[in-house]
């Protein structure tokens, strides 16, 4: 093979690693999998979202209460674009989530989030994982919550009720 295309071929690989990290990003969070999602990051990471600005090992526990604290959440990255340089990747993706919370007197509500996540990816013997996230929030809208509605009109469709780690249904992929 010529070294025009072994940097091509290396190129798509290392892009398409870079996406599955950023993927599994969002699965670990909507897993409560706190360890998969530590291990998106390098430790020395620096993290901002806005609520939290610092390096990515205190963050993990602060987001990981924040996702604790709704009864269902649902995460979604696409539109992503990533940029290599041998081992260094810039990348740029928009975020959905969805979470939903439930009041002391029992309402529930849902709330959509979009954002953007502008993020440096460095490969180190031979992993690549974050080095430094951005998050910038484009907006937010608080819905009702639909699940229960749904249930009443005798749609019944399997929920998952992720409420703390090792769901029986999460297999580490």
């Amino acid at each position: 093979m010529d070294s025009q295309l072994e940097a091509e071929l290396q190129d798509l690989l290392d892009k398409k690693a870079c996406e599955e990290l950023l993927m599994r990003y969002s699965r670990t969070l909507d897993w409560l999998d706190q360890e998969g999602q530590a291990a998106c990051y390098w430790p020395d990471a620096q993290i901002d979202y806005g609520f939290y600005n610092g390096d990515a090992e205190g963050f993990i526990p602060v987001v990981m209460d924040t996702e604790l604290s709704a009864i269902r959440r649902w995460h979604l990255v696409g539109g992503l674009l990533i940029d290599i340089d041998g081992d260094l990747a810039r990348a740029e993706s928009y975020g959905f989530t969805v979470s939903a919370t439930q009041a002391e007197d029992g309402s529930k509500q849902d709330h959509l989030f979009g954002g953007r996540y502008l993020d440096e990816l460095h490969k180190r013997n031979g992993e690549w994982r974050i080095a430094s996230r951005r998050y910038a929030l484009d907006f937010t809208y608080q819905l009702p919550h639909g699940l229960d509605d749904l249930a009443a009109a005798g749609l019944n469709l399997p929920i998952l009720q992720i409420q703390k780690p090792g769901h029986p249904d999460y297999r580490k992929l």
